[in-house]
């Protein structure tokens, strides 16, 4: 786990290579990723760089802040998935006590709204955490120079998906709103992976009536099938899921209810 070294040039911000004096100092990297294997292998591997010194590896969102503050590092890599405090949560507060820090994402998944997020966030681009090592030191030099890492195109086209994606999620949470509390006490039981006769029999009704009201969910929600509506309410925690390993999963309920025809309520 790297330290503060011997303590020289820690804390100094170099004037993004301008000054002949800074581009003689190597570039100050803080590292936050909460797989504590991949964070050192990734120390490692960039302290060989001449031009680079790794200051702190942390292993969390809060940590990583908290070296941000102490250290003033050039560059700070943080990792996009991590429990409890998020890489852009975490870019986010160490733009707010660093704003100099230039700041990667390293990502491993195929979110496709990650680099609207992440410059949003105030991130200087995204970086694979498979890239060859030769590679993201290459990056945190161009960070640490104030380059552009990623095609303004690309950018704008990110963040018009994002903003498109946020007004899609706006509008379902409207429609999620529009349901009642039993209906939403029907889809909560479909996402613990109830059959259909069970939920009819724990709620006390038909399964005429309970058709109609999977019909007015449908109806509310503008969606063609149960399915569609429990992915609805599940991605915006309307209701959320259990361990169904043993009596089916909540989308194998669904789609055993989806293939009953629509009835009209029964009448008291």
């Amino acid at each position: 786990m790297a330290g503060d070294g011997n303590g020289t040039g820690a804390g100094i911000r170099k004037a993004s290579g301008k000054d002949e004096t800074a581009r003689s100092l190597p570039i100050t990297v803080l590292i936050v990723d909460d797989e504590r294997t991949f964070g050192e292998a990734l120390e490692v591997a960039l302290g060989r760089e001449k031009d680079l010194r790794i200051v702190h590896v942390a292993t969390d969102g809060p940590q990583g802040i908290r070296a941000a503050g102490r250290h003033h590092p050039d560059v700070v890599l943080v990792d996009a998935a991590m429990p409890g405090m998020s890489g852009i949560e975490a870019t986010r507060r160490i733009k707010e006590v660093d704003p100099d820090a230039a700041v990667l994402i390293l990502s491993g998944l195929g979110d496709e709204h990650l680099l609207a997020r992440a410059v949003q966030a105030g991130a200087a681009g995204l970086l694979s955490k498979t890239e060859a090592i030769v590679n993201v030191a290459r990056t945190v030099r161009r960070a640490h120079r104030g380059e552009s890492l990623h095609d303004e195109v690309e950018v704008e086209g990110a963040m018009r998906r994002l903003r498109h994606r946020r007004n899609s999620d706006d509008d379902a949470r409207q429609r999620l709103e529009r349901l009642t509390p039993r209906e939403l006490e029907i889809l909560s039981l479909m996402a613990e992976g109830r059959a259909p006769e069970a939920i009819s029999e724990t709620l006390g009704m038909s399964p005429n009536t309970l058709r109609t009201h999977m019909q007015n969910v449908l109806t509310k929600l503008g969606v063609h099938s149960k399915v569609e509506a429990l992915v609805l309410a599940i991605r915006h925690g309307t209701v959320t899921t259990i361990d169904v390993s043993e009596t089916g999963t909540a989308s194998e309920i669904a789609a055993d209810a989806e293939s009953e025809p629509g009835t009209e309520p029964e009448k008291a």
